[in-house]
């Protein structure tokens, strides 16, 4: 049995929220996706923003096989406390867990900590999807992307983009909103795989989190009233039909794979 960390991005106070409007924390969405390729995982969580005694939470963090780390409605440039102790955090884990996935929020700390750079997107956001992925010739090689198709649509909600990698990376994947969506860099022994986009959560989930942050959204200029709110679901809902779940997941049943590697 493999034991594995995952870090809740998200301030507790965002993860109350989420469970009184009925929506899933994205460590149980998570959890619920791993579940679905295997039941042989210990699985402790830790939330850097909000745990007091972090290192009284978990074990020690060389005793952990792989570390995954998940999203967020942060961003990572404002530099607040909570952010800052995530940042710190990581740069522990890098230090001493071997095997990193790092998905959205957590493929922005995971650069941030390594020395690279995230700034908010130029070209726009992904609301609930991402469209037109493209793995290039260093994708196609690297295992995170097996069995994947070379162009796809996926899940995903991000303002912010990478756009300044790490030393020792590579780039894997790309669309026309970031040039970043698949990355893979080493630092130390420890080895990142990072992901823009989010392969553990429903499109059904996406639309949810459209729903509950309608006003935030319109407010941000993400959608211009509740009319092209109803128009963009829509087209999301036709692309849930067309997704089957495990083209979705593919990364994190590839990720696993890798785990589980001696």
């Amino acid at each position: 049995m493999k034991k594995i960390l995952v870090v809740e991005g998200n301030l507790q106070e965002e993860n109350q929220s989420f469970t009184e409007a009925g929506i899933q924390t994205h460590t149980e969405s998570l959890k619920h996706s791993l579940s679905h390729f295997t039941d042989q995982l210990n699985i402790d969580v830790v939330n850097p923003s909000s745990d007091e005694n972090i290192s009284e939470n978990i074990d020690p963090l060389e005793s952990y096989d792989g570390l995954i780390w998940g999203g967020s409605s942060l961003n990572i440039y404002n530099k607040t406390p909570e952010i800052l102790r995530q940042i710190e955090f990581m740069k522990e884990c890098q230090k001493k867990i071997k095997k990193v996935l790092a998905i959205c929020w957590g493929m922005q700390v995971a650069v941030t900590a390594a020395g690279g750079e995230v700034k908010k997107a130029e070209k726009g956001s992904h609301r609930g999807i991402a469209r037109d992925i493209e793995i290039n010739e260093n994708g196609l090689n690297h295992p995170l992307y097996k069995n994947k198709n070379k162009k796809f649509n996926t899940p995903a909600f991000n303002f912010d983009e990478v756009v300044t990698l790490p030393e020792n990376s590579k780039l894997l994947a790309s669309n026309p909103i970031n040039n970043v969506q698949g990355l893979n860099f080493k630092i130390g022994n420890c080895d990142v795989w990072g992901l823009q986009y989010h392969p553990e959560i429903t499109y059904n989930k996406m639309i949810n989190l459209i729903i509950f942050r309608k006003d935030r959204l319109i407010e941000r200029g993400a959608f211009k009233d509740q009319n092209h709110i109803d128009d963009h679901i829509k087209n999301i809902e036709i692309e849930n039909k067309k997704l089957d779940k495990i083209s979705r997941m593919r990364e994190l049943e590839n990720w696993l794979d890798y785990l589980n590697l001696e």
